[in-house]
């Protein structure tokens, strides 16, 4: 992700920029950070990982909802606004004070990972997520090859991973108690074509 510009902004000041942007950016402590444009293969997995998880809560009659990569998270501990490609919010969506276009209490949070912005999700992006109290369950989406990373809350101090490889596998959401199918997930995508689905 690059920096658009060195001068400083303040919240409202990102937020009207934002509201005629054509491209997201997300904002940090006074700096707003352009967000470059994903592959197809980026769109494909986010869209079938959204719908999985829409279609669980679903089947389970849940008081959740999906939101997808148009909804930003406010951070407050961080100051920050940031994208992610998916998110849940169980019960009732809190809005931020600051801004009514922004969540603030997801309970799961969704990123397929870049090149470009892998490090940043695994780390910078991660421990923002992480100052939520709602925040229970990060799924982090691997967009080369069938990799899926979650990261679940064990405690209030203590997170734990769990890494499925492979489209014959299935991934265990605990937020949801349920299961999605790697193949649901990856389904469609021009890098990983019919062979990896064992279709001719």
């Amino acid at each position: 992700m690059a920096e658009k510009k060195i001068n400083k902004y303040t919240i409202q000041e990102y937020l009207e920029i934002e509201e005629n942007a054509l491209e997201k950016s997300e904002y940090y402590h006074g700096r707003i950070v352009g967000m470059s444009g994903g592959t197809i293969d980026h769109g494909i997995i986010g869209s079938n990982a959204n719908i999985a998880l829409g279609n669980a809560i679903d089947k389970k009659k849940l008081a959740c909802i999906p939101i997808n990569s148009e909804v930003r998270v406010y951070v407050d501990a961080s100051n920050s606004f940031v994208y992610p490609d998916g998110m849940i919010v169980c019960g009732e969506v809190e809005i931020s004070e600051v801004d009514p276009h922004a969540v603030t209490n997801p309970i799961l949070i969704v990123e397929v990972l870049s090149k470009s912005t892998e490090r940043y999700d695994r780390g910078d992006k991660f421990h923002k997520y992480c100052s939520l109290p709602s925040f229970q369950e990060y799924v982090l989406i691997d967009s080369k090859k069938p990799v899926v990373d979650i990261l679940y809350r064990e405690d209030q101090s203590s997170w734990k991973m769990v890494t499925t490889i492979g489209l014959d596998k299935e991934i265990y959401i605990h937020t949801l108690d349920t299961y999605i199918s790697m193949e649901t997930i990856y389904r469609n995508t021009l890098q990983l074509g019919p062979a990896e689905f064992g279709r001719d």
